[in-house]
């Protein structure tokens, strides 16, 4: 049984019954914008993914979660705002397939992509404002504008491979924990629990998530992933198993990013970073912040806490 299945279960009867919900609501969300935006949309969140991210809404929100409009609303929402940001992401990376299916910008060119992007991202916003909440749309613009923020420190270190360790984390934060903090505080706020101390458990757990995530590229495999091994590297991007690596082998050190043009070449980087034995110590340190982001759980119902520590957990699943 996979992490999230677990989590599912041991979060009561209604969980399934209100990711059901969220993927209805999902479906027509986007419809009445002509056909070729209606196609893409309807593409991108019909290829799915764990959809953790309105899980953790619904958990932030109580166990079981309460059955509320403005819950669902929350969970459409920041799975948008994720999708948007991937759609985006794949513009500027020219990335020909995510999740295993082509990408949008593949299918459809620029132009189409950034537009479902910007519809995505303005029917998240629209989804959010319906359910009347001031702070729950606060919570989720400042997501957005981290996304942002993280995506073009992404850009401004595209090909340089001496990128400090602490500016590597800074760049995670921004470009997923603090979309999984968002995630906690408005399930939180939904709930009536602690928005700051939830909100801190999702950033770190987030954080590890991608920190996992990286070194899942260099692991694979693609049918795993949903993208080539070494992605990452083809795209110019030093994440912290080649940072770490770079400190152990003298030519990891002095490699050039550009000079890896194919997934062959990829590959063979890949193998070269594994060989160092950085790997484990990737996920050590995805560990540790996973272990920091339980003790910043506030004082919840014993049942609640079980399960948000089985979220956490389950990031920690994905490696193995």
């Amino acid at each position: 049984m996979s992490a999230v299945q677990t989590v599912l279960e041991a979060g009561g009867a209604n969980v399934p019954k209100l990711m059901e919900r969220l993927e209805q609501r999902m479906a027509t969300i986007t419809a009445g914008y002509g056909p070729d935006l209606v196609r893409h949309t309807g593409e991108t969140l019909a290829a799915g993914g764990k959809r953790l991210r309105p899980l953790l809404v619904f958990l932030a929100a109580g166990v079981p979660p309460p059955e509320t409009d403005g819950i669902i609303r929350a969970a459409v929402a920041v799975e948008l705002v994720h999708s948007a940001s991937l759609v985006h992401d794949d513009v500027l990376d020219g990335a020909a397939l995510r999740r295993g299916r082509p990408s949008v910008v593949a299918a459809g060119g620029r132009e189409q992509a950034t537009a479902t992007g910007d519809l995505l991202f303005a029917r998240a916003f629209a989804e959010l404002a319906g359910g009347g909440s001031g702070r729950a749309v606060r919570s989720l613009s400042r997501a957005s504008s981290a996304l942002a923020r993280g995506e073009l420190m992404q850009r401004a270190d595209a090909w340089n491979v001496d990128v400090a360790t602490s500016r590597y984390l800074e760049r995670c934060r921004l470009k997923t924990g603090v979309l999984f903090r968002a995630a906690c505080e408005l399930g939180a706020i939904e709930g009536g629990a602690q928005v700051d101390a939830l909100g801190s458990f999702g950033e770190r757990i987030g954080i590890a998530f991608q920190i996992l995530d990286d070194v899942l590229d260099v692991t694979g495999p693609p049918e795993r992933t949903g993208k080539p091994q070494g992605t990452d590297l083809l795209d110019g991007t030093a994440t912290l198993p080649l940072i770490l690596a770079r400190e152990r082998d003298p030519e990891l050190a002095v490699l050039d990013l550009r000079s890896v043009r194919a997934p062959a070449q990829a590959a063979e980087v890949c193998a070269r970073i594994a060989a160092t034995g950085v790997l484990p110590v990737a996920r050590r340190q995805a560990l540790a912040l996973v272990a920091e982001a339980k003790t910043m759980l506030p004082p919840l119902p014993q049942r609640q806490l079980e399960v948000l520590e089985l979220v956490a957990d389950g990031v920690v699943e994905r490696y193995t």
